[in-house]
C-alpha cells in the first residue's frame, strides 16, 4: 500500500517527519483525511487534534493555526504556528496556562477587538492543548513511530 510522507513543522521545530497511512486535521472547511493518493490541496489549519495512523498506531498532536498542502507524490506539510505530541503535554502546565488565557481574556474584553481576538486565540489553543492532553491520557499512545508505550 502506499504510504504518505508526512512533514510538521512549527516555526521552532520539525515536531513530526515519517512515512504514514493517513492524516486527519481541523482546516477552515472542516475535518479532513488525507490518504494516499488525494487530490494535491493547499488548506488552512484551525486549532485542533491531529491524528496520524501508521501502521495501526494513531499519534495524536495538538495544532494550532496554520496551513495544510498535499503535494504530488503523496507528499503532506503542515505548516503549524504551535504542535505539540501529546506525550510532550504536561496537564498541570496547560491548566495554568488556560486559566491566565482565561482571565487575560475578560481583561481584554473592554480593551479593544484586537486584543480581544489575541486573547481569544490563546484560550482556544489552551482548551486544544488540554483535550489533546486527556485523550492521551487515557489512550495507549505510541512515543515515537514504532515505539510503544510501557
Amino acid at each position: 500500500m502506499a504510504k504518505l510522507s508526512l512533514k510538521i513543522v512549527t516555526p521552532e521545530r520539525i515536531v513530526f517527519e515519517d512515512e504514514v497511512d493517513s492524516i486527519t486535521a481541523m482546516t477552515g472547511s472542516g475535518e479532513v483525511t488525507i490518504l494516499p493518493g488525494h487530490v494535491p490541496l493547499v488548506s488552512t489549519l484551525t486549532p485542533g487534534e491531529a491524528r496520524v495512523k501508521k501502521a495501526g498506531e494513531e499519534y495524536l498532536l495538538a495544532v494550532s493555526t496554520g496551513f495544510l498542502e498535499v503535494r504530488g507524490g503523496n507528499q503532506i506539510v503542515v505548516l503549524a504556528d504551535t504542535a505539540e505530541r501529546v506525550e510532550e503535554l504536561e496537564l498541570a502546565k496547560i491548566e495554568e496556562a488556560r486559566e491566565r488565557a482565561r482571565k487575560l481574556l475578560e481583561e481584554k474584553r473592554q480593551v479593544d477587538d484586537v486584543a480581544f481576538a489575541d486573547a481569544a486565540a490563546a484560550l482556544e489553543r489552551e482548551l486544544v492543548r488540554y483535550r489533546v492532553a486527556m485523550k492521551g491520557k487515557y489512550r495507549k499512545v505510541p512515543q515515537k513511530p514504532g515505539e510503544t508505550q510501557p
